[in-house]
């Protein structure tokens, strides 16, 4: 019997998907509390910070309305306060199970993003920002 063992695979595999299964406990949590406390009701949640001070709809104006929706698989209404948090979500759910998937296997990242994505993504926040409080617009893009 030797004195040094090396440390099994498993063991710093498990210790590699804590990070994926802690953020899953963290969005299963506000999951819970947005299918259960809905925000359409004004009074539990603040209101946004950014229309308190401005009057215009930020980004993520609609967000919590549109995750309570998802939860309630009501698509076109999470469409209705949101649509691009509704087109981030499979996004956000996929690299999710990518990260997890390379932490359980222990399997390094096989593709890394172009430099020029987060200006792209940057950019698109930023028109969606400009759309949703333009007047013509804001019947479609308001929350």
């Amino acid at each position: 019997m030797t004195l040094a063992q090396p440390v099994p695979a498993t063991r710093s595999r498990v210790r590699a998907s804590l990070g994926p299964l802690g953020v899953a406990a963290g969005a299963v949590g506000v999951g819970t509390l947005l299918g259960t406390v809905n925000p359409h009701v004004p009074g539990f949640y603040p209101v946004c910070p950014s229309y308190a001070l401005t009057g215009f709809y930020c980004p993520g104006c609609g967000s919590l309305r549109a995750l309570h929706d998802v939860a309630h698989g009501d698509v076109a209404g999470a469409w209705s306060m949101n649509p691009l948090l509704v087109l981030a979500l499979p996004v956000v759910v996929a690299s999710w199970f990518a990260w997890l998937h390379r932490a359980a296997t222990g399997r390094p990242r096989r593709w890394i993003s172009p430099p020029w994505v987060p200006n792209v993504l940057l950019v698109v926040v930023l028109l969606f920002w400009v759309a949703r409080n333009i007047p013509v617009l804001e019947p479609y893009l308001a929350p």
